[in-house]
């Protein structure tokens, strides 16, 4: 895979030359990708931590259970991406190659890999802790807004998770593109190859797509939470429900989809619409029983619940 590409915009007169490597440390090379979302990730602690305990959620509790969480959703997130790319690792007489399964740094991190491991990991410590998994989960989603928005540029340094032919003014080009849509077998003819040249066709940047409805979906819960909520996993079971809905939608754009197990169905898509009907289902039941909400943390209370446990 080149480490240069020049991406442009022609409709919006924006030209870029992305050069994945970020720096060269001690003779090994640092890739923006990694960069990208480890400022995501930053970013994301900050957030939550200085949220949590509007929440209810004592935030050194939060620091402690990502220690977990964290490496447990990048190894859930690349073993989603493998389990449904297989053939993208295998070598060439037909043996798995774990040296690119593990290369991480090369892209290839499935967000829904990471969620659901990281969902599994939180319910966990917070049986053992005896803390409450939805107020943790609420705490949480504002971080996965976060480092999902920032993360996909991450994407686009590498250029990839871009969408099918489009004419939109926003429309993205780049050689590295046209090549890889030429060897998919996605373009009609040398003349659609020649129009992503010139720049008067291109693809949809659904990166892009995805980064602005992840950070509206976050300036939306924001919103939510000083509203007020009605009970708590209100913030997270809207977070899946929105993510659900807008990943089924721009998914279903994409031309490097995972699919299910070799069927026409794109695996992002079918677990988006699931998640988002069963949040909508979970978050009638829960507005239905009324329980209200755990208040915010102070520090009396915090004090409370240290010598409680």
């Amino acid at each position: 895979m080149s480490v240069v590409n020049t991406v442009s915009f022609p409709g919006l007169g924006l030209e870029f030359t992305l050069n994945r490597v970020a720096l060269n440390l001690f003779g090994k090379d640092i890739y923006w990708y990694g960069v990208i979302i480890a400022f995501g990730f930053l970013l994301a602690v900050f957030y939550c931590t200085k949220k949590a305990a509007s929440l209810g959620v004592d935030s050194e509790k939060l620091i402690d259970m990502l220690f977990f969480a964290v490496p447990l959703a990048i190894f859930g997130a690349r073993a989603y991406y493998v389990i449904f790319y297989l053939s993208q690792f295998r070598a060439a007489d037909g043996s798995f190659d774990w040296g690119r399964a593990i290369a991480i740094w090369d892209g290839g991190l499935a967000i829904y890999g990471g969620v659901i491991v990281a969902v599994i990991t939180v319910a966990v410590y917070c049986k053992v802790r005896h803390q409450s998994f939805w107020n943790y989960a609420d705490v949480g989603c504002y971080g996965l807004l976060i480092g999902q928005a920032i993360g996909r540029w991450g994407n686009f340094v590498n250029v990839e998770a871009y969408g099918g032919l489009t004419t939109l003014p926003w429309r993205m080009c780049s050689t590295s593109i046209a090549n890889e849509l030429m060897d998919k077998g996605l373009l009609e003819s040398q003349e659609a190859y020649q129009s992503i040249l010139d720049g008067t066709l291109g693809v949809h940047p659904t990166f892009l797509y995805e980064s602005l409805w992840n950070v509206l979906g976050f300036v939306l819960l924001v919103l939510l939470a000083r509203k007020g909520r009605k009970f708590d996993g209100q913030i997270f079971l809207s977070y899946v429900a929105w993510y659900g809905v807008g990943r089924a939608i721009i998914e279903g754009m994409r031309t490097d989809s995972l699919y299910f197990f070799g069927t026409g169905l794109r695996t992002s898509q079918l677990v988006g619409i699931i998640s988002a009907v069963a949040a909508i289902v979970i978050m009638v039941i829960q507005w239905k029983r009324g329980k209200g909400v755990t208040p915010p943390l102070t520090a009396a209370g915090k004090e409370q619940e240290e010598h409680g446990n």
